[in-house]
């Protein structure tokens, strides 16, 4: 046996045993790379940034609170929030979507947050 099907059978063995959220993390790291976005893990605040994400929560506020609308954007190195200000919904924007978004890094108690981001819903791969 070659060491090239020890490596394919180690990543078989891997795909297996991994955790279905492990590999979905990996797979979007794998898509940032690609499309030459930038991941999240490797932003800091302050700088402009175009990322690639799957988005995992939507929040919308009470009617009561000012209109506000976030969503976690996830790129399988970290997670990022997204806010758009005077907003209660955007068509488009649910949970599970992947989208391309660029705007300025924030950081708000401790989180990597997205102020009223461009954003780019994409087709699902």
């Amino acid at each position: 046996m070659g060491s090239t099907d020890g490596g394919a059978f180690r990543r078989m063995l891997r795909k297996l045993t991994s955790d279905v959220d492990e590999l979905d993390a990996r797979d979007l790291a794998e898509d940032v790379e690609e499309t030459g976005a930038r991941p999240a893990r490797d932003c800091a605040c302050g700088e402009e940034v175009t990322m690639l994400g799957r988005i995992r929560s939507v929040e919308l506020c009470p009617q009561s609170a000012d209109a506000t609308l976030k969503a976690e954007l996830f790129d399988g190195t970290d997670g990022v929030t997204l806010v758009w200000m005077g907003r209660r919904s955007i068509p488009g924007i649910e949970a599970g979507r992947t989208m391309r978004v660029r705007g300025r890094i924030s950081v708000r108690d401790g989180r990597k947050v997205l102020y009223n981001p461009y954003y780019e819903i994409c087709q699902a791969q």
